[in-house]
Formats: C-alpha cells, structure tokens, sequence
C-alpha cells in the first residue's frame, strides 16, 4: 500500500558546518516548510535526542484512539479532538539532513548518535565521501545521500524532502490499518486508487488520517479547515440508500444516491450528531471501483492548523 493512511506536516532539521552554506539552503526550501537549522553536531544531537518520548507519546494517542475504537468509541471525534489537544504534534523532526565531512565528528557519527530517534535521515556529501554514503545507505543507516557537487543540488534536495516528508510512518500505518477491513485493503492497494487518492490529499490537506469506520478519509487543510472524503463503492450504493432513507433523505435524492451521482454521509452525520449532507459523487481510480464525495465538516475551531502553528515559530535561523 502506498498511499500513506496517516499524513501532517513536520519539522525538518540541516546540520552543516558552513554557515553560507545552511543560509543557502533556509533560501531554497518552501517557505511553508518548518526548518532548523544547527551548525554544531552536539547542538543538533541534543535537540533530536529529546524528541523519542515526545514521538511515543504521539504514538501511543494514536493507539488509544484505535483501542477505544474497538470498545465501540467512534474514530472522528477521537481524531478532531487529538488535532484540537496535541497543538505541538507538527515540531516532531520528519527529516534530518547533515553533512558528512565536519570537523567536530563526520555526519554518519552524528546519526549514529541519535539512539531511537524515529526520523529519516539523509547524508550531503562531497566528491571523496561517495562509497562511504553507499555503504551507509546499503547499510539501512540513510535513507538517501546527496552529492553537494551534483547539478541543481538543492532542487534535488526539495524534491529528497518533499518524498520522504510525504511517505507513510511505518508504525503510524500500523496502527491505522487495524482499522479497514479487507476489501478496503485490496481497493488501496490499487495503484490507481493510491495515485488518485494521493493526488487529492495533497492538494486539498496539509494532513489526514484514512480510516475505515466510516470508510474515508479526514483531512485538515493548512488554516484549519476540515473536511471528509467519503469512500464507497458501487456495490454499496444500495446499503447506502437504505440508510440514507431512514435518515430522511426524499426520493430525488435516493435516486442520486443508487445511481453513484451523489453519496449521503449517514454515518458521519450520526458520529457528530450533526444533519445529513449529500455531496456530488466523482470516480477513484481508472476501473471506477470507487467513488469518493468530500463533506464539510463543522467544528468548534478549536483545531490547531498548520499555518497558525508555523507563524509561531521563530523564523528560520542558524542555531548554534
């Protein structure tokens, strides 16, 4: 499966001896990006040293939900109200990305020292350091190298990020998983699917969570707003109508709703005991074995987003 079922924006970390060099890069990353950048390896070491208690912490709130799931809690709320508590979640280190040749410690002996620091890690590196960062990442110790001399550097360095940053955390996609039921698993695991499901979160949100009670998929976007993208497939329209009419829904609309032009979203309505919603439906994937619908979704505002968090955050600096 490689459209990731849990996805938020994150901290990424550059450690580099040269000065110019670090403010170059602060220049080239997105300015949406939360970056720090340290010069010293015992300054970044200790920064990344604190977090595994913090990344735990997060982990096992993502368990609860998912325990208290099958205790017969319902998963959305459970979700709106982690996004609304766990304000700082986004100052978690996704990526950190350091030189190889210092002169305190080289790069490998920086990462080495990071213990159980849940991050991917990438390696710069100059001309001579080249087999040394092949045998590291044969080794599973990178994730990737990138050779400073290499044309467009920092292009291929955005685009590094940019991939490793959009990838699944293996244990977070653990534990959602526990969630879907096996038809959901093989409709995923289509590439099609994945791809059009990917193409969507990542213009719509800034982080989602996909689930399969109901089967969709809740997403924040950048300033907070939050909306759901209902999964069904074709065969499910008419469950889905029978429902649909003991909620009320007149017969226009079940007809839509048989006919794969609209979804209602039943089950969600009755989780946030809010009003039923229909939604124009659209096709997921090219052998059109899903259909997807997006519904707002009204909260409280007590949600965190991303861009009030970053806004925050002291602006990007060489520390140390």
């Amino acid at each position: 499966m490689t459209f990731p079922l849990f996805q938020r924006p994150g901290t990424i970390v550059l450690l580099d001896d040269d000065r110019d060099y670090l403010e170059m890069l602060s220049l080239v990353l997105p300015r949406q990006w939360h970056a720090r950048l340290f010069l010293h390896p015992h300054d970044c070491i200790r920064k990344l040293r604190e977090e595994p208690p913090f990344w735990e912490a997060d982990a096992w709130h993502q368990q609860q939900m998912v325990d208290q799931w099958r205790a017969g809690r319902a998963l959305v709320p459970q979700i709106l109200e982690y996004w609304s508590r766990s304000t700082e979640r986004y100052a978690l280190t996704r990526v950190c990305v350091v030189d190889y040749s210092m002169p305190e410690m080289d790069g490998l002996q920086v990462l080495s020292q990071l213990g159980e620091w849940a991050g991917a890690r990438v390696l710069l590196t100059g001309q001579a350091d080249e087999q040394v960062a092949v045998k590291a990442f044969n080794g599973g110790l990178i994730e990737q190298f990138i050779a400073k001399q290499m044309p467009d550097v920092t292009r291929h360095l955005v685009q590094v990020l940019q991939r490793l940053m959009g990838s699944a955390h293996a244990r977070h996609a653990q534990t959602w998983r526990a969630t879907l039921r096996p038809e959901h698993h093989a409709l995923l695991r289509d590439q099609s699917v994945a791809d059009a499901l990917a193409d969507f979160t990542g213009r719509r949100w800034v982080e989602h969570v996909c689930i399969g009670d109901p089967f969709g998929i809740i997403g924040m976007d950048a300033g907070g707003a939050i909306s759901w993208l209902q999964l069904e497939t074709p065969q499910g329209l008419p469950a889905l109508a029978e429902v649909a009419q003991q909620a009320g829904v007149d017969a226009e609309g079940l007809d839509a709703i048989r006919a794969g032009r609209q979804l209602a979203n039943v089950e969600l309505a009755t989780v946030l005991g809010q009003p039923v919603q229909r939604a124009d439906a659209f096709t997921i994937g090219v052998r059109e074995q899903l259909l997807g619908a997006v519904f707002d979704v009204r909260t409280d505002g007590g949600e965190a987003g991303y861009t009030r968090w970053l806004a925050r955050q002291p602006k990007r600096h060489v520390e140390g």
